[in-house]
């Protein structure tokens, strides 16, 4: 359940991310900790035998990989009901190397309020059941990468 003065942001995007334009949106008068992860591109990816990137191409189904969003934050709010404001964006496109691609912020009153494990769980739940698609290009050719993740009926 969303309070109406907690902000919540969600979405696929093929612009840069603002982490500070970001942050100040999921922000409140009571914010005293904000808790962010950053997922980037690797230029070097140690999946198998170490491997240069190149870069990195993501896709997503927009309506369906947002409403996933949505679904995470409505389960961090669950959760978590001292968070105040929650971010997850996720950029698609062509990323090259030190890249941000994904972005997961919460913030809260105070850092010993679940912030961080509120942010931890949005990442982790994003790679499981978000459908983002990524293909990983590097001198010697292209792979689509899969998670490891099998969604269960209904998810």
């Amino acid at each position: 359940m969303q309070l109406p003065n907690h902000p919540t942001i969600f979405s696929i995007t093929e612009e840069e991310l603002d982490l500070d334009a970001l942050l100040d949106s999921i922000t409140l008068h009571s914010t005293g900790a904000a808790a962010i992860f950053t997922g980037m591109v690797r230029g070097v990816t140690s999946r198998g035998d170490a491997h240069e990137t190149v870069y990195l191409e993501y896709e997503a189904y927009k309506p369906m990989a947002e409403a996933k969003m949505k679904q995470v934050a409505d389960e961090i709010r669950a959760r978590w009901q001292t968070i105040e404001g929650i971010a997850i964006v996720q950029r698609i496109g062509r990323l090259y190397p030190r890249t941000p691609t994904v972005l997961i912020a919460c913030t809260a009153a105070h850092r010993d309020t679940g912030v961080f494990e509120a942010a931890r769980y949005g990442i982790d739940r994003l790679k499981e059941i978000v459908p983002v698609w990524k293909k990983e290009v590097g001198p010697n050719g292209e792979e689509w990468v899969e998670g490891d993740y099998i969604p269960k009926p209904g998810e």
